[in-house]
């Protein structure tokens, strides 16, 4: 039995991109520790809010909820605010994970992760998925909290497969669909291509058995009306085909992606990697980037299918409310 703690930066996150691989590892005998970096209170008010519940805590309540769907033994949460997307008024407002201190951050996860003697550690790829600021944090936390552990973990980062992704989405579009849903074609939070190519990706965890299981986990975060509606009223094929896979990028282990389940075999060493973010230039939540790469798609270049905002709300800064056409659709991985 492996001792497999994720990493995510809203609630909700878990159930749109590594549901399938909690459900099959608690199945497995495996002990499933889910960490929620923030409180989510950027997300939707419930249609049918209680005036008496904040946002923050009736998505504290569907986290729980999911969390009992998909076996996990034990939930623990950062504590930081959700800090909105990119822009946003809550990027800088106190307490916001955003403006957090990475080390401490990471002090609060390793703590996690010294507790329960963990052998992997999952989080986010360098840029979230799609540059989501929190997402972002996300990466960073998850390497301070490897340094700071007791013991080093292994280490997994959960992201998309550009490609697959692609088809998935063209053939959704093909067959008439026009929910959100994650699209390579539009660019992220950051203004790069959503995921990862598959080059870069280590593991491929088909879960399209437990389709049934991620949907009922989304379905859990109901509030979240304009994104789990989208995702949950997909036919089977189709949402099977957009959410049954989960992948997975491993910065210790050099080859083609390949299709298997990546727990087999605790306990691991600890992953010899480290972040290599400042190493290769890449800004920290908020750092405006000198560049993007050649294959990025932003505002007003060409493809662009419109500015994030448009695509978003029609005010990001309202309250309660964080509309994420690219947002939710990027957390799908």
């Amino acid at each position: 039995m492996a001792t497999l703690v994720f990493l995510h930066a809203h609630p909700d996150d878990e159930s749109s991109s590594t549901a399938g691989t909690m459900a099959r590892a608690a199945v497995r005998g495996d002990r499933v520790i889910l960490v929620v970096a923030t409180d989510g209170a950027c997300g939707e008010e419930a249609l049918d809010a209680d005036p008496h519940e904040t946002v923050a805590a009736r998505r504290h309540r569907e986290l729980e909820a999911s969390a009992k769907v998909l076996g996990v033994s034990r939930v623990e949460w950062l504590g930081y605010h959700d800090s909105g997307m990119t822009g946003w008024p809550q990027n800088h407002a106190p307490g916001s994970f955003m403006d957090s201190d990475a080390e401490e951050a990471g002090r609060r996860l390793a703590d996690i992760l010294d507790e329960e003697d963990a052998d992997a550690l999952i989080g986010y790829d360098w840029h979230g998925n799609y540059g989501h600021p929190d997402h972002v944090m996300v990466h960073h936390v998850t390497w301070s909290a490897v340094e700071q552990a007791a013991r080093r973990p292994r280490v997994l980062e959960v992201s998309i497969n550009r490609e697959r992704q692609a088809k998935a989405a063209q053939l959704a579009r093909s067959r008439g669909l026009t929910q959100k849903m994650p699209d390579p074609v539009y660019p992220g939070d950051d203004g790069n291509p959503i995921g990862t190519p598959e080059a870069d990706l280590r593991w491929a965890v088909d879960v399209r058995d437990l389709a049934e299981v991620k949907r009922a986990a989304l379905k859990c975060h109901a509030s979240q009306t304009s994104d789990i509606t989208a995702f949950t009223s997909l036919p089977d094929d189709i949402f099977a085909e957009v959410f049954g896979w989960e992948c997975y990028r491993e910065p210790s282990v050099e080859g083609p992606v390949k299709v298997a389940w990546p727990f087999d075999g605790a306990p691991w060493p600890g992953t010899p990697s480290r972040c290599t973010c400042a190493d290769e230039g890449r800004p920290m939540p908020g750092d405006a980037p000198d560049t993007r790469p050649e294959d990025a798609v932003g505002p007003g270049d060409p493809g662009d299918p419109g500015s994030l905002v448009d695509r978003q709300v029609s005010d990001p800064g309202a309250p309660g409310v964080q509309g994420h056409a690219v947002d939710s659709a990027a957390r799908h991985s």
